[in-house]
């Protein structure tokens, strides 16, 4: 197989002239989970069983949307890296509406590829509970004294114990959320210093899925599930320019959804290799390798036969590594695979989950307060909610109906026992509210 260093293009030398030849590239998922079989030998096989599992587990839920639960963390050494939380809110958007197929740029795919994209029908959305039952809004502020959470001999050796101390408290990062709860995403600076300069050597990886019976996790200190960001490559609404190998480059959000692919299961579209090797996805085009942040239409680097015909490279793809104002898709079979490790290895994230989040903040402006409570709550909307108002425990049960027209209204829940529910009605304009309430 032909190896490709996601750190790096080229050989470094020394470390004297790195400046020259570091690369900046998209993903270091490889990198992890190579660095992850030298700490657990055996990961790299549980890895290929998760990913056969969930292949060959046909969703029997097809139509069932499912809703994870995110974290956001922010480790910051200086302002510019601490977001505001409209960079975050616009992240999530993003990606719902890339696993949604919701995304404006959606217009631009090649029509060849039309018959096999889709919606993988997943919402992401910022916790409102944490791990010990408090309300939240999904994001944690960490200031640090690192500099970077990047190593120059780890990017030359392929050792990323130095990336992963963002994920723990105890060397300078945050100790993760229940990952089997939540979806960890660390925002932070993983870009390297020379000579008074920083180089973005490496936008971000993702730990692909784990919690299968003989996936030996947890079991060294130093690795973790989750992802993880470079901060200026979050969101589309950044306010500091990412710049790579002297550039300015597109920044839309989409290095967070080619991560997240990871992270449910994906694998790069060409395989991590050439024209032989392939990334497991039957309707994926093959490719000979990686694209190099660009929009190569004319590029068809392999022989392949996908409906009927041999399709060009898929730069749309967001596993790809494409430019990503030019990334707008998914295909349905990498939809089914996502679906299937959500229905099988990462089943905890959406099932009796008390921490999925209060709102859909791309689609819901509402609010439920005081949350908690032991009386009363009342529920705000900025649209006019029309019909009844759901109150259902975790398990889908209906415990309370009542009317709510208008933009506010109130109800008692004196009468429920303590615990967690989910408050549910649609506003006149037809969008529809799911709020997390917590009864004390």
């Amino acid at each position: 197989m032909k190896k490709h260093l996601l750190f790096f293009g080229l050989t470094l030398i020394s470390i004297q002239n790195y400046a020259q030849v570091v690369q900046t590239k998209k993903c270091a998922t490889v990198e992890y989970t190579n660095y992850r079989e030298s700490k657990q030998p055996g990961y790299l096989q549980a890895t290929k069983n998760a990913f056969n599992l969930a292949k060959n587990n046909t969703s029997q839920k097809s139509e069932t949307e499912y809703t994870i639960p995110v974290v956001v963390h922010i480790v910051y050494n200086n302002a510019a890296q601490n977001l505001h939380d409209s960079v975050i809110f616009n992240q999530i958007q993003i990606l719902n509406e890339d696993f949604n197929r919701e995304n404006a740029d959606t217009i631009n795919m090649r029509s060849v590829f039309e018959p096999i994209v889709g919606s993988a029908k997943i919402r992401f959305q910022l916790a409102t509970i944490d791990p010990n039952g408090n309300p939240t809004n999904g994001i944690t502020r960490t200031q640090t004294s690192k500099t970077t959470f990047t190593s120059v001999m780890g990017l030359i050796s392929g050792d990323m114990s130095e990336n992963e101390t963002v994920k723990s408290t105890a060397n300078g990062g945050i100790n993760p959320w229940n990952q089997s709860r939540y979806l960890n995403i660390w925002v932070c600076n993983m870009a390297i210093s020379f000579q008074g300069s920083e180089m973005t050597a490496l936008l971000g990886y993702a730990t692909p899925p784990a919690n299968l019976p003989n996936w030996p996790d947890g079991t060294v200190s130093d690795l973790s599930d989750g992802v993880v960001i470079q901060f200026n490559a979050f969101g589309s609404n950044n306010p500091t320019p990412l710049i790579a190998d002297g550039q300015n480059m597109t920044v839309k959000g989409r290095t967070v959804t080619h991560e997240v692919g990871h992270y449910l299961g994906l694998r790069h579209v060409w395989g991590d290799g050439d024209c032989s090797q392939d990334d497991g996805i039957a309707d994926t085009p093959n490719a000979s390798g990686e694209s190099q942040f660009d929009c190569n239409t004319t590029k068809n680097t392999c022989v392949d036969n996908i409906i009927g015909q041999d399709l060009p490279d898929m730069v749309e793809n967001y596993m790809d590594y494409s430019a990503e104002d030019c990334q707008n898709s998914i295909t349905k079979n990498q939809i089914e695979l996502i679906r299937g490790v959500i229905e099988t290895n990462r089943w905890d994230l959406v099932n009796n989950n008390p921490a999925v989040g209060i709102k859909d903040i791309s689609k819901i402006n509402a609010s439920v307060f005081p949350n908690p409570s032991n009386s009363t709550v009342n529920i705000v909307s900025d649209q006019q909610i029309s019909g009844d108002i759901y109150i259902t425990d975790l398990n889908g049960k209906t415990v309370l109906i009542t009317k709510g027209p208008g933009l506010e209204t109130t109800i008692d829940i004196a009468h429920l026992k303590n615990g967690v529910y989910q408050i549910s009605f649609e506003n006149t304009d037809g969008t529809k509210s799911t709020i997390r309430l917590v009864k004390i």
